[in-house]
């Protein structure tokens, strides 16, 4: 089977574009609006509407087959892509994936993966063109994603959905109230974007909001059975609000008490300016957590964006597990071997990505993670909570069906 034609086509992600760099000084905020000037490079506003590129891909039996590529919700920092303008990257590439891929065969989506790595695309688009092209062999082969990303690979895998990590946005309390309802794995994210107004100068907001989560948790929850993880993203906050490690490993390690009797993951508690840098102090923290007889974990997220990151980070021990953010590392291909080689270094494989993404991206990533039996599957497109469960639950309860009715026949 082969591809007869290619269409770009310019659309909506789903949460918008936030500049992080005018958020983590203050911007102000005004209902959904920051109403403060943008400070980093791309932005009209420091909150504006995401972006997408869907890449429409006719075969020669005359399906279609479809991918959507996205900038992820803070772009253009830690050393990721900046933002998506979808028009102008239709128009720049559409020709190119056209004269690249026409004709070509779709049977094997690593065969694929290897042409359009020659084609040396931006990350979102790369993304975006990947999912169609894994989508086209899994059609050429009568197999789902997760089956086709399973047999190319050889990973093994039994076909089990995958924990679901839901994030809540800013609404941090009717949000985790949902993720309640629904027995989310892990919860809530939390945005702790803001030190002054979401740490606060001694931790007691975040640690009173920590406390807040647990309680809810154990007053709502159906049975005693339902014991989900804790996890905050805190993209820098705890460094900037304690300065140095050891204060921030004291710190952390209290909120694992005020989290008990459930687990606790903190992911990005401090931000560095390199990759090295970021490395460096992700793995003395995590020795300091231990040192302290703390089993909070951390979770490594900005400056982890590639594959090379991903190896470097887990072959220096830097976190518990890593968040492998689709969207950052571009092409499926990158992101499967990214998951993979967590797998291999004994860490936790965290399968990402971001708000913006639609629900085509994140059906492929429903497949994605289930094939290479990731530990994580954060829940997308959007912030709305129960809309993103559904997408990625539904896909993998999907999969798994068609996988058990074909393994009985």
């Amino acid at each position: 089977m082969r591809i007869h034609d290619v269409l770009c086509v310019a659309g909506l992600g789903a949460f918008p574009s936030d500049d992080r760099e005018a958020i983590r000084h203050g911007a102000v905020s005004d209902g959904h609006f920051y109403t403060s000037p943008p400070r980093t490079p791309g932005y009209r506003r420091v909150r504006q509407p995401s972006e997408s590129i869907s890449v429409l891909l006719t075969l020669d039996d005359g399906t279609v087959v479809v991918g959507t590529g996205v900038t992820v919700q803070y772009a253009g920092v830690a050393g990721r892509e900046p933002l998506l303008d979808a028009a102008t990257e239709c128009a720049r590439l559409g020709p190119v994936l056209h004269d690249a891929l026409a004709g070509t065969a779709v049977g094997s989506f690593r065969e694929s993966s290897a042409r359009l790595a020659r084609l040396g695309l931006p990350a979102p688009v790369h993304y975006g063109v990947s999912q169609a092209t894994l989508a086209a062999a899994a059609h050429a082969c009568r197999l789902t994603v997760a089956e086709t990303v399973a047999a190319e690979y050889g990973t093994g895998t039994a076909f089990r959905p995958v924990p679901i990590f839901a994030q809540c946005g800013e609404n941090r309390h009717d949000g985790v109230d949902r993720m309640i309802l629904r027995r989310v794995a892990e919860l809530p994210h939390g945005l702790i974007n803001n030190a002054r107004a979401l740490v606060g100068d001694d931790g007691e907001l975040l640690r009173r909001y920590v406390r807040w989560v647990r309680d809810r948790i154990l007053e709502h929850r159906d049975d005693a059975g339902y014991t989900p993880t804790l996890h905050f993203d805190c993209y820098g906050t705890i460094g900037e609000t304690f300065g140095s490690l050891e204060a921030c490993a004291r710190f952390l390690a209290g909120l694992g008490e005020a989290a008990a009797p459930f687990g606790l993951r903190i992911e990005q508690p401090v931000q560095a300016a390199s990759r090295e840098e970021q490395i460096q102090a992700l793995a003395t923290l995590r020795r300091l957590l231990r040192r302290h007889g703390s089993a909070v974990e951390l979770v490594a997220d900005e400056w982890c964006n590639t594959l090379e990151d991903v190896r470097e980070f887990a072959a220096a021990e830097a976190a518990d597990m890593l968040q492998v953010k689709l969207p950052d590392v571009g092409g499926l291909d990158l992101a499967v071997q990214a998951l993979l080689a967590c797998r291999a270094a004994g860490v936790a494989a965290y399968c990402g990505g971001s708000s913006t993404e639609t629900e085509r991206s994140a059906q492929i990533a429903a497949g994605v993670a289930m094939g290479v039996a990731a530990d994580l599957l954060l829940a997308r497109p959007g912030m709305g909570v129960d809309e993103a469960i559904m997408v990625v639950d539904n896909e993998m309860r999907r999969t798994a069906a068609i996988v058990g009715a074909r393994s009985r026949s």
